[in-house]
């Protein structure tokens, strides 16, 4: 079944065109990825999906209902982590989950939501003296509260360490296998790459493209790079590398073979130069990142990386991912 539907989803403010025709569909049970720079109009596209503004053109769908003449039985369904997250400052994390709790009408395990993430030690101190990390996970229990449908959340990771946003996206794929969806919007493109199963990049209002990131890798033509340690290497294997379909270039330095290619070459440049006598010791690929991914669908339209390689547009900004490296694995 399809858990959010959008078809044809324009927004304006003022003369300002925030979504242009959006059309996207999120599975039920998958982990779905919503990137873009600042200004893109993926918080725009999150309020539409709960109300929060009334689209001034086209449809939205959530869970089966329409979302903005159903949009309580849509609320009572989601779990929502918003950006920015403020807490009350006099109460509790025990009081701000039992809040939600009463608000939506369930039972809850109040003491094991904050434990699940991580707050147990500060469950009955007053948020207001939390660090931003800790109020994003009191932020999370209180989106996990009665096991929603749909968890839609809104750059989950910011604030947090390593360590934390690690935990986060181990409790991100619980919720997917317990069953519910999460459509996840964030800039940190690592953390999107290491959790979702598709991804869409809006730009400008506009879908750029939605699917899988190895689809992407594809669809971007993007290529691959495989460094070779050899001994005894001959030019009629380097010259038998360069003629592998899909190999762009080799070239070779005190017992390194370098090969740029598509992934789907990587392979057969490896066997074309064991067949031509090359004793091959190891080799290590690296993939296009999703980040790679990103700058390129975006970028043609304005968006440039920024100085920690991301891109963003306007005051867009956001954080690296380290690139894939498969060690003796192709």
């Amino acid at each position: 079944m399809v858990a959010i539907e959008l078809d044809g989803v324009e927004k304006r403010f003022g003369t300002v065109r925030a979504l242009r025709g959006v059309d996207l569909t999120v599975e039920e049970g998958e982990i779905f990825g919503f990137l873009g720079p600042n200004g893109a109009g993926k918080s725009t596209t999150i309020d539409v999906l709960l109300d929060f503004v009334r689209p001034t053109a086209g449809s939205a769908r959530v869970l089966g209902h329409d979302a903005q003449t159903e949009s309580k039985r849509v609320r009572q369904r989601t779990g929502v982590l918003p950006e920015g997250f403020d807490v009350y400052d006099r109460l509790t994390a025990r009081q701000h989950v039992a809040f939600v709790a009463e608000s939506k009408g369930v039972e809850a395990d109040v003491v094991g939501l904050l434990d699940r993430v991580g707050l147990t030690d500060a469950a009955d101190r007053p948020a207001g003296g939390y660090s931003k990390g800790m109020a994003q996970r009191l932020a999370l229990a209180m989106a996990l509260v009665g096991d929603p449908d749909l968890l839609i959340l809104d750059e989950p990771t910011s604030g947090l360490d390593p360590n934390g946003a690690r935990e986060i996206r181990e409790i991100i794929r619980e919720e997917r296998d317990r069953g519910a969806t999460v459509f996840f919007s964030s800039h940190i493109l690592g953390q999107v790459e290491a959790v979702c199963d598709r991804v869409a990049i809006l730009e400008a209002g506009e879908i750029r493209t939605v699917d899988r990131v190895d689809a992407l890798r594809d669809k971007a033509d993007s290529e691959a790079q495989l460094t070779v340690t050899v001994e005894a290497l001959s030019e009629g294997a380097l010259a038998a590398a360069r003629e592998v379909a899909g190999v762009s270039s080799v070239t070779a330095e005190d017992g390194t073979v370098s090969v740029t290619c598509s992934g789907e070459a990587k392979l057969p440049a490896l066997n074309a130069l064991a067949d031509e006598g090359a004793t091959v010791r190891d080799f290590v690929t690296e993939e296009a990142t999703l980040e790679d991914l990103f700058v390129e669908f975006t970028a043609e339209d304005g968006a440039t990386p920024t100085d920690d390689g991301t891109a963003a547009s306007g005051d867009g900004a956001g954080h690296s991912s380290a690139p894939d490296r498969e060690e003796g694995r192709i």
